[in-house]
């Protein structure tokens, strides 16, 4: 689990590939609880929860780059 400083340092397209990849990981963990192999739910919600700290980074960067090209 990364933290927010981590994420921040990262590219934007870095974060967008992150969230894919838990996306996908949320994906599995969901297969998981259905069937009732997962071990701990407390999984889910760390993951969607990483999942919306990595589009929220990558959105605020996207902002950042609209009000400096607005600046100019």
């Amino acid at each position: 689990m990364a933290t927010v400083k981590e994420l921040r340092e990262m590219a934007r397209d870095e974060l967008v590939a992150r969230a894919a990849e838990l996306k996908q990981t949320l994906f599995e963990l969901r297969n998981k609880a259905s069937t009732g192999v997962l071990d701990s739910s407390a999984d889910l919600a760390k993951t969607r929860r990483e999942v919306a700290r990595c589009l929220t980074v990558a959105r605020a960067k996207d902002l950042e780059a609209q009000a400096a090209k607005a600046k100019e």
